[in-house]
């Protein structure tokens, strides 16, 4: 049994204080379930003919299909099968009939010409309520404890309202306030609002003209008259309350009342109001008022899935919104699970407005409900509702403008990450310094096998220069050293006749690495030049070395001879290497006051340099950081004689002669004073 079956109806009109005769008309068909209201308007009686003309021809023209509305009810398939929109067509045609029969009219006489009615029905069928409007007549739903109106009002006023030109405070300075823009009969056509309804148990509808809800301040002052148990005494009462407060106007009014329904109209109910409240919680549909909204519901179907039933195909070209009502879908690409969705999330809005294949696949978690808008369906709304056209759109494209926000925003935090600083140097400066000397040219190939100091002992000032050579620039402002290059003839001479280059400040050898330099000491200086007490006994030749691999030696400066020039005539032991802060070999006896030195002659060759028959090696090339040779034993690169008077400071004991002297952080303790210049 449908509702239709349970519908209770009650009407009444009046004629009201001011006018002299009625013109409004009223139906009620209860085998049809079909009710409406019809205001006319125009002189000499034109508007009460015209009222009842556009009833009776209505009428006439939904009796004749009948059947139509019977197979929808039953719930027909096959050929049989009816369609909401079948039906909707059905009352629009016969209004259509009706408006084309009162134009007709009015053109034969005179008397009538201008004459039209407005016009609101209401139909229905199964579990579904049908409307169809025209004019300044309304229709109110109560449901839930709650009034809205369902119609829109075709008026001037109601124009300007919604385009913001005037406020409903303003309504009743305005002259001509009943002007309407649609009615019957004016032209041979009209433009019909159509709207179906899913009815539920308790339902009720008023249907009215203007003569009364004109005196209504909001729908809230319906709601407490229609609590009424007793119909009639409602329609009445409705009459009434016009009349106290004017009764300028006829004043009619139809309540349809639905009956008690079963148990399943219980649970359409429950998720009628579920599917109402989830449309209204999305952002495309939002700002809908009541009728917009019931509109959209009109069209929005509801689907079961079940467990693990594919709703979209990635690749796949639809046309249609899905809407979780119930339940969870999960939405994957490929074998990956992007997201999981529920109750009022939606997926696949793209498709209302273009057909472009689906960019991931959609499966149902577990059984569920989705609400599903066709592409069709949502152009019809564009098509014939232009202001809810206009709210969709704006609303869609708002959409569409918060998803680009979030694309930027995630495309923005990607590519921070991808230019993000390497920190990598600040965490561990080793590092930083072994990609330094990898990428320096005039690096060594040889490895070291010990690791490099500790970054203290770095910073130990260097020894002083040679007594021929400017003092070295600072340790820590020097720059690397770049490739060595073989040394020129030029070179040769002695710092006399050129100064020779600032050099860069020497690096301390490893804690038990014998200093550079000392692995070929015959070969700067014959073991007759140099005085017994600068080498320790304890020194083995550079033979009897141990293989260790050492750090190849710094070229020696400009004007100091080429290590390896002179061949002595037994190798000297390698001395023992001082302690890091230790002052340079050759201090250590100061005692005895040293003769004036003589100078050498302007071009006198480098000593050592005595026999050149055997060619000369290349330099190996320096690491960056390693001290010249010569810079450790100044006193050897002369004669005593030659040398000239330096002031030296007070000789430092020797350290004990150990296997392997450790190093240890002190002062330094090296002269400050710059020799002075020669001659």
């Amino acid at each position: 049994m449908g509702l239709h079956e349970t519908v209770q109806f009650f009407a009444s009109t009046n004629v009201g204080r001011v006018r002299d005769h009625n013109e409004d008309n009223y139906l009620v068909d209860r085998k049809l379930a079909l009710f409406i209201v019809a205001d006319g308007m125009g002189g000499h009686a034109a508007g009460e003919i015209a009222s009842a003309l556009a009833v009776r021809t209505i009428h006439e023209e939904i009796k004749k299909e009948k059947s139509l509305l019977d197979d929808f009810g039953s719930g027909a398939s096959g050929a049989a099968r009816v369609s909401l929109k079948t039906v909707l067509n059905l009352l629009e045609y016969a209004v259509q009939r009706a408006c084309a029969r009162i134009h007709e009219e009015a053109r034969k006489d005179d008397a009538k010409r201008g004459m039209g009615t407005t016009l609101s029905l209401l139909c229905v069928v199964g579990h579904v309520a049908f409307i169809a409007h025209v004019g300044d007549s309304r229709i109110y739903l109560a449901r839930g404890g709650e009034c809205r109106q369902i119609t829109e009002d075709h008026t001037v006023i109601n124009e300007l309202i919604k385009r913001g030109k005037l406020t409903r405070d303003q309504i009743e300075k305005v002259a001509q306030k009943n002007a309407i823009t649609r009615a019957l009969g004016v032209y041979e056509r009209v433009e019909v609002d159509t709207l179906s309804i899913e009815l539920l148990p308790g339902d009720q509808f008023l249907l009215c003209s203007d003569g009364l809800h004109g005196y209504l301040k909001n729908d809230e002052e319906l709601r407490d008259q229609l609590q009424e148990m007793d119909g009639d005494v409602v329609t009445r009462s409705l009459i009434d309350f016009a009349n106290e407060r004017g009764g300028k106007d006829n004043i009619t009014a139809v309540l349809v009342r639905i009956g008690e329904g079963t148990k399943v109209d219980e649970q359409r109910a429950i998720q009628l109001q579920l599917k109402r409240e989830v449309l209204v919680g999305m952002p495309l549909f939002a700002r809908l008022n009541e009728r917009e909204v019931l509109r959209v519901m009109q069209v929005a179907q509801v689907r079961p899935f079940t467990a693990e039933q594919q709703i979209i195909k990635e690749g796949d070209k639809g046309d249609e919104l899905f809407i979780v009502l119930s339940g969870k879908v999960k939405v994957t690409r490929g074998e990956a699970v992007l997201t999981t969705l529920g109750r009022g999330e939606h997926v696949g809005e793209m498709a209302l407005i273009r057909s472009v294949p689906r960019s991931a696949t959609v499966t149902s978690d577990g059984d569920s409900e989705l609400i599903v808008i066709r592409r069709a369906d949502f152009f019809d709304i564009l098509r014939t509702e232009h202001e809810l056209a206009v709210k969709l759109l704006w609303q869609f494209l708002g959409v569409l403008a918060d998803r680009l926000d979030q694309t930027s925003r995630d495309l923005r935090n990607a590519r921070e990450v991808l230019t993000a600083d390497d920190i990598t140097a600040e965490i561990f400066p080793e590092l930083e310094v072994d990609a330094d000397e990898e990428e320096d040219e005039g690096r060594a190939t040889m490895p070291f096998i010990e690791q490099a100091p500790p970054p203290s002992i770095r910073h130990v000032p260097a020894p002083p220069p040679p007594p021929h050579s400017p003092a070295p620039p600072s340790v820590q402002s020097s720059p690397p050293l770049p490739p060595a290059a073989p040394p020129s003839p030029a070179a040769e001479k002695p710092a006399a006749d050129k100064p020779a280059a600032p050099l860069p400040p020497p690096v301390p050898p490893p804690p038990h690495a014998p200093t550079p330099g000392a692995e070929k000491p015959a070969a700067e200086k014959p073991a007759a030049e140099k005085p017994s007490a600068e080498k320790p006994a304890a020194e083995k030749p550079a033979a009897e070395k141990p293989a260790v691999q050492l750090p190849p030696p710094v070229p020696p400066p400009p004007h100091a001879p080429a290590p390896g020039a002179e061949k002595p005539a037994a190798p000297l032991p390698p001395p023992v290497p001082p302690p890091p802060h230790a002052p340079a070999p050759g201090a250590e006896k100061p005692a005895a006051p040293l003769p004036p030195p003589v100078p050498p002659p302007p071009h006198a060759p480098a000593p050592g340099a005595e026999k050149p028959a055997a060619p000369l090696p290349p330099p190996v090339p320096p690491p960056p950081h390693a001290p010249a040779p010569a810079a450790e034993k100044p006193a050897a690169e002369k004669p005593a004689a030659e040398k000239p008077a330096v002031h030296l400071p007070p000789p430092v004991p020797p350290p004990p002669r150990t296997a392997a002297p450790e190093p240890v952080p002190s002062p330094p303790a090296a002269p400050k004073d710059d020799p002075p210049k020669p001659e």
